[in-house]
């Protein structure tokens, strides 16, 4: 069986580097390539030979690390291999938190780039500090379905239901129904909390 990689990245030279290293570290590798979260989500979905993703935070449609959320709910299996230009102090564990095995600066040079692409595929995994109270809640996050985060995503980006149901071509009915079955996964009471709750663990945060 074959195996592809996602290269997700809304910069076209960047992505094209992307690639370049990442067919350096397996030259039989199918390469697909997107530029915005929603194509990312529904490539993650509908690649079935899907060995590693390479992601960008910062692409249209992302906001803080709900790209890496969204991806790792699609697919919880495949690693996640974050290449940013973020400079948070805690951007590598909150990448962590919510599915990346591997994070690298976009200053990097690509040989460097190259030797993160060859660890994510042999199960290396992100290293660094935890706060145990952060991880559980990360937890919970994670164990939303990909409709179910999108649904909070929504509800981060400040819309009403109607608005939410409208975007994912669901009903407004259905769209609570996620609701009461995010806040129960959250163990929060309301939608406020369950905002404060998202934004605690940066899925919300612009990146600088």
């Amino acid at each position: 069986m074959g195996q592809s990689i996602l290269v997700a990245d809304d910069h076209p030279l960047f992505r094209q580097a992307l690639v370049m290293a990442a067919r350096s570290v397996c030259p039989e590798a199918k390469i697909v390539e997107v530029g915005t979260l929603a194509t990312a989500a529904h490539a993650a979905a509908e690649t079935d030979d899907l060995t590693l993703i390479l992601l960008d935070l910062k692409m249209p449609g992302a906001n803080g690390y709900s790209g890496v959320a969204l991806l790792h709910a699609e697919r919880p299996s495949v690693p996640i291999l974050v290449i940013s230009s973020a400079k948070s102090a805690t951007a590598v564990s909150d990448a962590r938190r919510f599915g990346a095995v591997g994070f690298i600066g976009k200053e990097q040079d690509l040989s460097v780039i190259e030797v993160a692409i060859a660890d994510a595929l042999s199960g290396g995994s992100l290293k660094g500090p935890s706060d145990p109270e952060l991880d559980e809640v990360a937890q919970h996050v994670a164990s939303l379905t990909p409709t179910q985060l999108r649904v909070l995503l929504g509800l981060l980006a400040g819309k009403l239901n109607k608005q939410i149901a409208y975007d994912m071509g669901i009903s407004e009915a259905t769209v609570k129904a996620h609701m009461t079955a995010i806040m129960r996964k959250l163990d929060v009471q309301n939608r406020t909390q369950a905002v404060l709750v998202a934004r605690a663990l940066g899925l919300g945060i612009e990146h600088d």
